[in-house]
């Protein structure tokens, strides 16, 4: 079987990680020649020693470190929006989109972090893919602040609430239900060992070294659950699978690479703009299972603390924004567009570093500049057969 899912990995330290991925492909009897691997890295690393390791495991992808990248921009057309790509930043994810959407046999990509572990109770990548294609019942979820914190199901036991929740939606009331899956277009994973907590959360649970001491196990999770229509979730990007269909509205954020020096809300923001648009056009994101394990390395709590603080103020208020716009859009290119727009042009001085939306929203008017540039030359061969 040809490749029909690109898996984006981006690492700058624990690339064989892929090799518990691949062995549980393996043991599960998940076809790895389905899989074309791409890792995004940087010039300073051994790439050969990455292609090396896809060699020997006998499964196909490419290693791109920037200078790499760049060279892709130059061959595709598309130099003029490197830009897009922010320089040593975990949002370089997006390159992976970019690459996914000028290779059209890829129909599905995926998100790995390389500080994360299959387990061996799920088929990894089969699971996801089935998720991709489920029309069964699960449980839905609602909350009177309009946010849907993915760890609720054992929330009064650990208290805990992820990297990109807004503070001023804690303390709301859950609310759950049962319904049928829409067309499912995003497949989250949540995870074991170490809770993908922002830094103020972290400190306040006694940890100097960007690691909350608690822990989450199999015990948190309960099964798979859809946060209703008009309710937000964070998309964390570790993993993840979804559908080629969405990566207009899927833009990685332009982070720590920016003047205002934000980081750290790529997979987050990303994940607000990709569910506004997937309830516009009825679609589902389902978040659980296949649970990873995630095994984050230590780094000072106050560093991830310094790229957070910037962009807290905005983080509160970005869901409002783009809950406001988009209604009448039936692609997710016209629902990403609205979005951008807003934020490219409205004025947001009443917020600290208010000018950074207008920053994102200029970038994602870019990116569907970008995917129509990407697109165009396809286009044109396909008129004249």
């Amino acid at each position: 079987m040809d490749s029909d899912i690109c898996v984006v990995v981006p690492t700058i330290r624990e690339f064989e990680c892929m090799r518990a991925y691949f062995d549980n492909a393996r043991a599960h009897g998940f076809d790895l020649d389905r899989l074309f691997v791409l890792l995004v890295t940087e010039d300073f690393c051994d790439t050969e020693e990455m292609a090396a390791m896809l060699d020997d495991e006998g499964v196909s992808g490419a290693v791109f470190d920037e200078s790499d990248r760049e060279e892709w921009y130059d061959e595709q057309g598309i130099s003029e929006y490197g830009h897009l790509v922010p320089a040593a930043s975990h949002a370089q994810t997006s390159f992976g989109l970019l690459y996914m959407w000028a290779h059209p046999e890829f129909d599905y990509g995926f998100f790995i972090d390389d500080d994360t572990l299959p387990h061996d109770e799920w088929d990894f990548f089969g699971q996801h893919m089935e998720n991709l294609h489920r029309t069964d019942e699960v449980e839905s979820v609602a909350s009177d602040e309009h946010w849907v914190n993915v760890l609720y199901q054992n929330a009064d036991e650990h208290g805990l609430y992820p990297r990109g929740y807004p503070y001023s939606a804690m303390g709301e009331t859950v609310e759950t239900d049962t319904r049928e899956l829409r067309d499912v277009v995003a497949s989250q994973g949540l995870w074991t060992n170490v809770p993908d907590l922002d830094a103020v959360r972290i400190l306040m649970d006694g940890d100097l070294q960007g690691q909350a001491q608690t822990r989450t196990d199999f015990d948190d999770f309960d099964g798979d659950f859809v946060a209703e229509p008009g309710q937000y979730l964070t998309v964390c990007s570790m993993n993840l699978a979804f559908e080629r269909e969405v990566i207009p509205a899927f833009y990685q954020l332009p982070m720590d690479d920016n003047e205002w020096e934000v980081g750290r809300f790529d997979d987050i923001w990303s994940g607000v703009f990709l569910k506004r648009a997937a309830d516009v056009l009825e679609k589902d994101i389902l978040t659980g299972y296949p649970l990873c394990e995630h095994n984050k390395a230590a780094r000072p709590t106050f560093d991830d603390l310094n790229n957070e603080v910037p962009g807290l103020e905005l983080n509160e208020h970005l869901w409002e924004v783009v809950d406001a716009v988009g209604d009448d859009a039936d692609s997710y290119a016209e629902v990403f567009e609205a979005m951008a727009d807003e934020l490219a042009d409205g004025d947001w001085s009443d917020y600290r570093n208010g000018e950074f939306f207008n920053y994102v929203g200029s970038h994602m008017q870019d990116w569907l500049a970008c995917l129509d540039a990407l697109a165009a030359p396809r286009a044109a061969v396909t008129a004249d057969d």
